[in-house]
């Protein structure tokens, strides 16, 4: 027999071994007992007499078609011409589309080696094995992050702590502080900088149960893990950003009239320890307008390069003839015109078409969409559920195209290497990183028709002016007389009669002070900023996510009921139990992909809360409240694996620097920690205790069972 070798750890011998000793025993019995036998097998030949040499190939596809893909492996360990005809890319095409149910209409993804090497992927490298379980939270664990090297991760919990790990396996504590020391409720959020050596804390106060009170801290990682600053934030759903690597931005609230509001994004230093009181340590952003007891919440930043090849390309274009359309005060946005142009990713729109239209066209779209999502039930699990099913992610033809061209190299110039052990100095002067600052966009969620968040807002970033020092303004003695006049001034005018007072004032060349009419926005746009882009998804958002590159943002969100009608901005209209993720181009900002019908939320509108997901080179992941975590393969948009938990599935993360590790946290205070079949075949660890797979088979397996004697050997507590 040749001597062959298959990579694919797939090909078990203990499977089908009735198949592969008839198979071998028919080649056995039509080979000849010559002394040249051994030279003829080796060459991978038959003798004259054999029936098996007049077998033309496509018969013996035909074949193994009927057989499942390990039976194929098998079968490709009898000679050298099997082998080559199980590693056939038609064969294993077929394989891969119905097994993980792939639309025939997809293409090879590009830089994939075949679809035999595709099939390999998502069998043996997609987050399966649980590793790890981590019980030292004590209440429900509500965020995970991981650094940017890969080396740690952190942990936000009701129980007030946060906590660091070291990633490695077995996972183990690094750092952890209580929180509940500086009059927090709990932590709810977390973020480590680009160079790994801060880490962003957001939390909630105690307080009121309706208080929105919330603050961010900043903990150092190099030498100890210690508290840096603290900043306000509120409420306590903007959770905050880095916005560089010494920067992070928070928010407040103020309330105007009835069920409006101002929404202010502060930009923050990291280190607030000044030599000066003249020294600001931050500086107001931005000011938007909300009605309807909306507010701005989730902020995010993405690092878009291409937002300054854009802006060159609209200053030639106002040179020439002028675009006449102008946005909503709702939907604010600057002019341009439609068209693509070449370059690398392969084109662009300009960046702000009319959102009428736009949710016109992905109305029509999305009807569609749903159609097709309630008629065709495409998984079967392979455990024998029947009746649970997930939805694979309906991705326009425009995405494939620009994932294929961006699958192999980021898009992102501004994203820096972090190939380094994070150990690198902290920067001596906080303006640094503001210098020549890579055009960004400022991403959150909001409303207008009711004050639960309905919509994606978008603001450009292309430059920010930092002051470098404080006005100190008047003198303390200057502003005490500055007082003592105003309140002299209002208790002359007090006497006066209102006509008396108007002609004073126009004596004295003054205007008038005039009572701001907040509730229409027409009246004091001058005095906020405008939204570039607003993107209204009928629905509850309750999670976003942000691509590697900063291309895709993926948003979790359930829907309203269809053509509903919103009388009352307090009173929200029901959402739905599914939850749909949206996917949202940020180079053309339009829906290149919608998935309905896939994890599950139960709690109502004014309960639900936030459902983190994540998003890495070729899965998304999310969490959900039916007990389960679900991923998705990026490209082909199906839906590959469900993680059980004890409860509510909250947030998960992968690893940035291996995709195939993904952390998962829960209500049950468990922390799980998954990784592929051959990471943990590769670290000795037994492979019994799987997630759940989507998949088709040609025949229903039991899944492997664990051993009794080692039924806990998976489980590391810490």
């Amino acid at each position: 027999m040749a001597e062959t070798s298959d990579d694919v750890p797939m090909a078990d011998s203990s499977y089908c071994q009735n198949e592969l000793k008839q198979a071998r025993q028919s080649v056995e019995s039509n080979s000849s007992l010559s002394t040249s036998s051994e030279q003829d097998a080796d060459d991978g030949t038959y003798m004259d007499n054999s029936p098996w040499v007049f077998m033309p190939e496509p018969v013996f596809i035909k074949i193994f078609h009927h057989l499942r893909a390990r039976d194929v492996l098998n079968a490709g360990q009898c000679c050298k011409r099997w082998y080559k005809l199980s590693k056939d890319d038609y064969i294993w095409r077929n394989y891969f589309r119905h097994e993980f149910n792939v639309d025939p209409s997809i293409p090879l993804k590009r830089g994939a080696e075949s679809w035999r090497a595709e099939y390999k992927r998502l069998t043996n490298n997609v987050p399966m094995v649980m590793t790890d379980v981590l019980t030292s939270h004590s209440h429900q664990v509500l965020h995970v992050s991981f650094s940017h090297n890969g080396k740690m991760f952190a942990t936000c919990s009701k129980d007030g702590f946060v906590i660091v790990w070291n990633s490695a396996y077995p996972s183990t504590i690094r750092d952890s502080y209580d929180m509940r020391k500086l009059s927090w409720k709990y932590t709810q959020f977390s973020q480590f900088n680009q160079s790994d050596t801060l880490l962003l804390v957001s939390g909630v106060h105690f307080g009121s149960p309706h208080s929105t009170s919330g603050e961010i801290a900043v903990f150092t990682l190099q030498n100890g893990f210690k508290l840096k600053c603290r900043v306000t934030n509120r409420p306590y759903d903007i959770f905050g950003t880095w916005f560089s690597d010494q920067h992070l931005l928070s928010g407040d609230l103020s309330w105007l009239a009835h069920l409006v509001n101002s929404s202010i994004l502060w930009l923050n230093k990291a280190n607030q320890e000044v030599d000066s009181e003249h020294t600001p340590v931050r500086s107001q952003m931005y000011k938007f307008y909300n009605r309807n007891a909306s507010s701005i919440r989730a902020i995010m930043v993405a690092n878009c390069p291409w937002l300054s090849d854009e802006m060159e390309e609209q200053k030639e274009n106002e040179k020439g003839t002028e675009d006449g359309e102008k946005s909503s005060d709702e939907e604010p946005g600057t002019s341009g015109g439609g068209e693509r142009r070449a370059g690398n990713p392969l084109s662009h729109f300009q960046m702000n078409q009319d959102v009428d239209s736009d949710e016109e066209q992905e109305e029509g779209a999305d009807d569609g969409q749903d159609h097709r999502a309630g008629d065709n039930v495409p998984y079967q699990l392979l455990v024998g559920d029947q009746a649970d099913y997930a939805s694979p992610i309906q991705y326009l033809q425009e995405f494939r195209q620009e994932y294929e061209e961006s699958c192999n190299e980021s898009s992102d110039d501004c994203l820096e290497d972090d190939e380094d052990d994070g150990d690198e100095e902290e920067l001596s002067d906080g303006e640094d990183d503001l210098d020549n600052l890579c055009p960004k966009y400022l991403i959150f969620s909001t409303g207008s028709k009711t004050y639960t968040p309905h919509q994606i807002g978008f603001k450009r970033i292309t430059s920010v002016n930092f002051p470098r020092r404080l006005d100190p303004g008047p003198s303390l003695r200057e502003r005490i007389a500055l007082r003592d006049r105003q309140r002299e001034r209002q208790e002359i005018m007090a006497e006066m009669s209102p006509e008396d007072v108007r002609l004073q004032y126009i004596l004295q060349n003054m205007v008038p002070p005039m009572v701001p009419d907040w509730e229409h926005y027409e009246a004091v746009a001058g005095q906020f900023d405008r939204v570039d882009k607003l993107i209204d998804l009928h629905g509850h958002i309750i999670g976003m996510g942000l691509s590697p590159d900063h291309r895709y943002l993926y948003v979790n969100s359930r829907p309203w009921p269809k053509n509903c009608v919103i009388r009352n901005p307090l009173d929200p209209p029901a959402i739905a139990q599914e939850i749909d993720i949206h996917v949202i181009d940020l180079m053309t900002l339009k829906r290149v992909g919608k998935m309905l019908r896939a994890h599950k939320a139960y709690t109502p509108n004014t309960e639900c809360f936030f459902i983190f997901l994540d998003v890495c080179d070729n899965y998304v992941a999310s969490g959900a409240e039916d007990m389960h975590a679900y991923l998705w393969d990026r490209y082909y948009g199906v839906c590959l694996t469900k993680y059980q938990h004890g409860d509510v599935v909250n947030s998960v993360a992968f690893n940035p620097r291996d995709n195939e590790m993904l952390v998962t946290t829960s209500d049950d205070y468990e922390i799980r920690i998954w990784r592929s079949l051959s990471k943990a075949q590769k670290l000795g660890i037994p492979t019994f205790n799987r997630a759940c797979e989507f998949r088709k088979q040609k025949g229903n397996r039991s899944p492997p069972q664990p051993p009794q004697q080692n039924q806990h050997c998976m489980r590391s507590f810490v």
